[in-house]
C-alpha cells in the first residue's frame, strides 16, 4: 500500500472518529431541546462529505486502482451507515420520510438545511485539510490549486438519466430492507452503492445525493450551476419519487387489480 493511500485511510479514520466523538457529545448536550436531530444532521453530512472528497481524491489524482477505489466505496457506506445515528445525510431521504408523514414538512426543511450548511462547510474546510501536506497527494493537489474537473462525461439528459437509475436503485433497496436487522441492512444497501458507482460513476461520478454534490461537484469547472443541478439536483429527486411511487403506488394497484380479476375464477372453482 502506498503511503498516500495510507494517509488518506488515516485521514478517513480521524473524520469518522472525530465526528463520532462529536455526535455523541452533541447528543449529551442537546438531549432535552429537540435539537438533536439537527446536529447530528449537520455532523452526519460533514463526515459523508469530508470523507468523499478523499475518496474522490484518491481515485482521480491519485490514481489507485478501480477495485481498491470500490472496495473503500463499499467500507465507508458500511461505516456511514453505522455511525449516522438516524441522520439521512440526503435531502432525498428526509423528503421520503415527509411524503410518508413519518417527518412534519418544517422538520423535513430543516434537515434539508442542516444537510446543505454541512456540505458547504465540508467543501470549505477540505482544503484547509489538504493544505497542511500530509502526504505527498495533498500535497500535489495543492500545487495545481486544488482543481477539479466536471466528471459528467455525457449529455446532460443522459447523465441526469444516470443519477435518477443510481437514486431510483438505492431508494428501492432502502425501502424493501426497512425490516432487515440494521447491521445486516447497512451491507446490503453499501453493496447496492458500490454497485451503482461501478456502473454510473464514469458517467457522471455516481453521486444520486443532492447535498453531498453541492459539496463535491458543484465546485468543478465544466458546466454551470444550472446544468449541475439538472444532473445531481432533479435527477436524484425524480429517481427517489420514481421508486417510492412505483413500488407504495403503481405495485400495490396493479396487485389489488389482479386479485379482483381472480375472484370470479376462485369462485367458479369452488362451485
Amino acid at each position: 500500500m502506498s503511503s498516500d493511500v495510507a494517509v488518506s485511510l488515516s485521514v478517513l479514520a480521524g473524520i469518522v472518529a472525530l465526528s463520532d466523538a462529536t455526535r455523541r457529545l452533541l447528543s449529551r448536550a442537546l438531549a432535552h431541546t429537540g435539537l438533536t436531530v439537527y446536529a447530528l444532521e449537520l455532523v452526519s453530512t460533514f463526515q459523508l462529505c469530508c470523507c468523499t472528497h478523499e475518496l474522490k481524491l484518491l481515485s482521480e489524482v491519485g490514481g489507485i486502482e478501480p477495485r481498491l477505489a470500490l472496495t473503500l466505496t463499499y467500507v465507508a457506506a458500511v461505516v456511514h451507515g453505522l455511525t449516522f445515528r438516524g441522520a439521512f445525510g440526503n435531502p432525498s431521504g428526509a423528503l421520503e420520510h415527509a411524503y410518508r408523514a413519518q417527518l412534519t414538512g418544517g422538520c423535513a426543511l430543516r434537515r434539508i438545511a442542516c444537510q446543505f450548511i454541512a456540505a458547504a462547510a465540508a467543501r470549505a474546510a477540505v482544503p484547509v485539510l489538504w493544505s497542511i501536506g500530509l502526504s505527498g497527494l495533498h500535497a500535489r493537489h495543492k500545487l495545481l490549486g486544488f482543481r477539479c474537473i466536471s466528471p459528467i462525461h455525457a449529455p446532460l439528459p443522459q447523465a441526469a438519466a444516470v443519477e435518477l437509475a443510481c437514486a431510483f436503485a438505492v431508494q428501492t433497496i432502502i425501502t424493501h430492507t426497512r425490516s432487515v436487522e440494521e447491521k445486516y441492512r447497512v451491507h446490503a444497501v453499501a453493496a447496492t452503492i458500490t454497485t451503482v458507482v461501478y456502473a454510473g460513476g464514469s458517467v457522471t461520478g455516481a453521486v444520486f445525493n443532492p447535498a453531498l454534490a453541492f459539496s463535491t461537484q458543484f465546485p468543478c469547472s465544466g458546466h454551470s450551476f444550472l446544468e449541475y443541478c439538472l444532473v445531481y439536483w432533479l435527477g436524484p429527486l425524480l429517481g427517489m419519487m420514481s421508486s417510492v411511487l412505483l413500488f407504495d403506488k403503481l405495485v400495490p394497484s396493479l396487485s389489488r387489480k389482479s386479485s379482483s380479476l381472480d375472484l370470479p375464477l376462485d369462485a367458479k372453482k369452488s362451485t
